[in-house]
């Protein structure tokens, strides 16, 4: 199974640690030494104080973030983890993952979903009630302009006639496309327009502070894998998407390798082929130590 790290580039609380080009190279560096597959940044552009008071977090932009960690790795994939395509234009959202995907030399991974803040919804100016068909709607947008032809799409308030968007991204025909989300409507987005699904494990505080579908532990995870299987027999997709699993540990957990690489390994024979996991450090110094003991003590045993 793939392993990716969540950049802890969210920590405001420590700015000197964590929001510097130094801690940047630091750690992207460590994640590549350590044999991480890839780096995962989130997306939020502007959260509820309430949503983060329960336990929320900062993000900085996905693309600066991504851009900035491609500069100092040669390896390592770059993945939105998720981005919340709702939020933006989708020709924006192709012209910045198109850049970043050629100047890295093809690592982007495209982690999308509908989100799940209404306040941040309305903060954007966006209809929170319309966001699973502005997904639909916004993927294949991206995916016309991704062809670096001159292409036609009418959208719901834009209209592209006749436009065109080069270089297109180096991975054909585009990134992959994981499309983030716990729900039944996500899960069929996956099959009918992704090239993964990407669920995540909710806590208890989030469905009291977000509208997002539930995922308590591996049954839940189980059967969203099972729907998925009978979504694509259904629909006759022959090559089921992958599943790659937001998180296998939880910020602060506890952890011991043996059990990581137990945990990693059942999730594998549920069909999971990816995810990623939290590390834990309170200065990037500490951050990089447990990134390459997780490195050295699970990542190195997992074959």
């Amino acid at each position: 199974m793939k392993i990716n790290a969540t950049l802890p580039f969210d920590r405001t609380d420590a700015p000197g640690e964590f929001l510097t080009l130094d801690a940047v190279t630091e750690i992207g560096q460590a994640l590549e030494r350590a044999g991480f597959s890839g780096a995962n940044v989130t997306d939020h552009p502007c959260p509820t104080a309430r949503w983060l008071d329960a336990g929320g977090h900062d993000a900085q932009d996905p693309f600066v973030m991504l851009s900035l960690v491609a500069a100092v790795t040669t390896r390592l994939r770059l993945q939105t983890g998720i981005l919340v395509l709702p939020y933006r234009n989708p020709f924006i959202v192709a012209r910045a993952a198109a850049t970043l995907d050629v100047f890295s030399g093809g690592r982007l991974t495209l982690g999308l979903g509908a989100g799940y803040l209404k306040g941040e919804y309305h903060a954007l100016g966006v209809d929170f009630a319309r966001r699973n068909d502005i997904m639909d709607e916004y993927m294949a947008a991206m995916k016309a302009a991704w062809s670096g032809e001159e292409f036609d799409f009418e959208g719901s308030g834009y209209s592209a006639r006749g436009n065109r968007l080069r270089p297109a991204p180096l991975q054909r025909p585009h990134p992959p496309l994981l499309v983030g989300g716990n729900s039944r409507r996500a899960i069929r987005r996956a099959v009918e327009s992704g090239d993964g699904w990407n669920p995540f494990f909710t806590g208890a505080a989030l469905p009291a502070t977000a509208r997002t579908a539930a995922m308590g532990g591996d049954t839940d995870l189980a059967d969203g894998i099972a729907y998925l299987r009978r979504y694509c027999e259904a629909v006759g997709r022959q090559d089921m998407p992958q599943v790659v699993l937001g998180s296998v540990t939880q910020p602060g957990e506890a952890w011991c390798a043996q059990a990581i690489i137990d945990r990693i390994r059942r999730y594998s024979e549920l069909g999971v082929s990816g995810a990623a996991a939290n590390i834990d450090g309170r200065t990037r110094a500490e951050w990089c130590d447990n990134a390459e003991r997780f490195g050295a003590e699970v990542l190195a045993n997992l074959s």
